[in-house]
């Protein structure tokens, strides 16, 4: 790579990525916040109808413990839920957390050769893959009108199933997709542990996302903050 390639790419300044990316988290629903914190208070209380909704220091040494000493359980039970706008390599990384759920997702397998790949990909993207990948797109579309009657099983259906795969597996991981989430508090406190600093982002701006849930910063991130 040239110094111009490099003046001309995008910027490596993650704070400038957090100004000019895409809307990523949409439609979010926060349920079941009061009545776990009053849960939280369970374990040492011989009335549970005293228990309350409030925030103390109590609650805050539980919700701010470190991950995996199980004291935090509780924060499963504020169930987040939303839509999420990422790309593929990010949802990839997303995989390895198992209780944040994909309740439905865009689908590439299915609708590739529909999206409007001019707004697709991100900026990381190299405009000439892009170029690539919609003369792909259109060689697709128009074969499959040439040969719209074609026999099941025949040369030029198989060229149709082989045309889409190259689309599908040309396609690169910049590609964004929007799926519906289900997750709690416990799991977003691990991966804002695990990915405030990371190298995508798209991971920085998720973890900004997170600090603005109800109560988040106060109940979880003792540790991250210094707060009592």
């Amino acid at each position: 790579m040239n110094l111009t390639q490099v003046t001309n790419s995008p910027s490596l300044n993650v704070e400038d990525d957090l100004e000019n990316q895409y809307d990523m988290v949409s439609n979010v629903h926060v349920y079941g916040l009061e009545d776990s914190i009053k849960a939280s208070k369970y374990p040492m209380s011989t009335d549970v109808s005293k228990c309350t909704g409030k925030v103390t220091k109590t609650v805050k040494a539980l919700g701010g413990v470190p991950t995996g000493t199980g004291h935090d359980n509780f924060l499963n039970g504020i169930v987040v839920q939303f839509d999420l706008n990422y790309t593929v390599k990010a949802f990839i990384e997303a995989e390895r957390y198992h209780f944040l759920d994909f309740v439905s997702s865009q689908s590439t397998m299915h609708r590739i050769t529909k999206f409007d790949l001019d707004k697709a990909y991100i900026e990381y993207v190299d405009p000439r893959i892009i170029e690539i990948m919609k003369e792909k797109v259109a060689d697709y579309n128009e074969y499959c009108e040439k040969f719209k009657d074609a026999e099941p099983g025949s040369l030029a259906d198989r060229m149709k199933k082989i045309k889409y795969l190259e689309i599908l597996y040309s396609n690169p991981c910049g590609f964004r997709l929007t799926a519906r989430m289900t997750t709690n508090y416990r799991q977003l406190k691990t991966i804002y542990q695990q990915r405030k600093n990371h190298r995508l982002p798209e991971w920085v701006m998720f973890c900004k996302w997170i600090e603005t849930l109800p109560m988040f910063k106060e109940i979880c991130l003792k540790h991250d903050d210094g707060n009592e």
